[in-house]
């Protein structure tokens, strides 16, 4: 298909060349060696320079002049920006803290769990969380505090110790308010701003202004995710791969096609790189939604419907799948970062579907209700990273402690298979341990 055409094409006629780029997108521009090569170069930098480099990549990509002092956004301007912000929106961020902090509160496992496997066999787990994490939260595109809320408001209530969060700085040099307020909803008190790309690559190795920290997450442009990824050499665990925004909306006959063509260009908006897919079933209303779509997207302002146009006639499109079980497996194999099932029975479809970043439950619950309103997960794996992965919740920002336990009687019985392997894989001091306890307990 030609760029920058709407027209329906048949699922079954994605293949070659077309359905592998489809399957790799935003991953083939994140793990590319060229793109690996400048990550890695971007950490260097800031290991070997630390706050001047990130100086300088502030002032050459974001056109700000920050001296490393005016990185941190002063305590005082994160309480005002409340005061800076209509009421209505202040009540709707607070909202959002609450029903994100409620679903990860009810996410939230038992601290420590034994069981005796058999006699004098006891095994468990504690549960604790980490140090600290590292949040980056975009502005080039827009204005993100929902970002901030769905990435934060789980690392707060796993008890992460510090919350640290890198934006990059408007024209102006300042932070959007929302962002602020939102923080300060939530208790952070340390943000700086400065560029994505430095700032994250700064969370990963450390710098004299910008604190490390042991897990890094946010979403943003191929170039942040690759440093991100990158960041593991330096010791800095990324949570998960969130590149440019996907969508898949699977819908059957008894689908709306104004709801599929709106919520078809939900995701499409973020931007050109985005992917947005809609899957139906019947030809008839599939030729209905594209016969819809333009005047929705004329009802966009620029660059909103440039992104939006480019995002469902690029990768995305509006398709023709000859069944569900066409439609399913194809998901599986693409597995999006947003899926809506427009289905008749939407619970029974989800129980097909292996690889989803998340899945929502016919017509009634657009992507936009997720995105900003019910408590679920937004931060969500992309570029077919939901095929291995999650999206960021409670337990990205857990580590799982192993316990066990012995008795006598236990040791006595686990100590043939201790001994055994210990001989064979050559390790005397190992089988020592075993066989000193036996001679002691004689």
């Amino acid at each position: 298909m030609r760029e920058g055409t709407l027209m329906v094409r048949r699922l079954g006629d994605i293949s070659g060349d077309d359905l592998r780029r489809r399957l790799s997108r935003s991953a083939s521009a994140i793990f590319n060696d060229e793109m690996r090569a400048y990550a890695r170069g971007v950490l260097d930098d800031v290991a070997r320079r630390g706050d001047a480099a990130v100086a300088e990549y502030t002032a050459r990509w974001d056109g700000v002049g920050l001296a490393p002092g005016e990185f941190g956004v002063p305590h005082e301007d994160i309480r005002a920006a409340a005061d800076r912000l209509d009421g209505e929106l202040l009540r709707a961020l607070a909202a959002a803290i609450a029903r994100t902090r409620r679903y990860n509160e009810w996410l939230r496992p038992q601290p420590v769990v034994l069981t005796e496997l058999e006699p004098g066999l006891t095994v468990g787990v504690r549960y604790t969380p980490c140090r600290s994490a590292g949040i980056y939260v975009p502005s080039g595109k827009g204005r993100f505090p929902s970002t901030l809320i769905t990435l934060a408001t789980p690392a707060v209530v796993a008890g992460v110790d510090e919350v640290v969060v890198v934006v990059p700085p408007r024209p102006d040099g300042t932070v959007d308010s929302a962002v602020l307020a939102a923080a300060d909803l939530l208790g952070i008190t340390r943000i700086f701003r400065c560029n994505g790309a430095a700032g994250v690559a700064a969370l990963a190795v450390g710098t004299a202004t910008i604190p490390r920290t042991d897990v890094i997450t946010g979403p943003g442009n191929p170039v942040i995710a690759a440093v991100q990824q990158a960041a593991a050499a330096y010791g800095a665990r990324p949570l998960a791969v969130l590149g440019p925004s996907e969508s898949i909306v699977l819908a059957d006959e008894g689908a709306d096609a104004a709801y599929l063509a709106v919520d078809l260009l939900n995701e499409a908006e973020h931007g050109a790189d985005s992917v947005a897919i809609a899957l139906i079933t019947d030809t008839g209303l599939a030729e209905r939604v594209m016969e819809l779509l333009p005047g929705y997207l004329a009802r966009l302002p620029e660059p909103r419907r440039s992104y939006a146009t480019r995002a469902i006639t690029d990768l995305g499109g509006v398709f023709i799948a000859r069944d569900l079980d066409e439609a399913v497996a194809w998901i599986d194999r693409f597995a999006p970062e947003h899926l809506q099932l427009a289905v008749r029975d939407p619970l029974a479809v989800a129980a097909r579907i292996h690889h989803a970043g998340e899945i929502l439950l016919g017509q009634a619950t657009p992507f936009a209700a997720a995105n900003y309103a019910i408590g679920v997960p937004a931060a969500l794996p992309t570029g077919g990273a939901a095929a291995s992965s999650a999206g960021i919740t409670l337990f990205s920002f857990l580590k799982a402690i192993s316990m066990a336990g012995l008795t006598p009687e236990g040791l006595r019985t686990v100590a043939p298979v201790a001994v055994h392997l210990g001989r064979y894989e050559g390790f005397p001091a190992h089988v020592q341990a075993i066989t000193e306890r036996e001679a002691g307990a004689r």
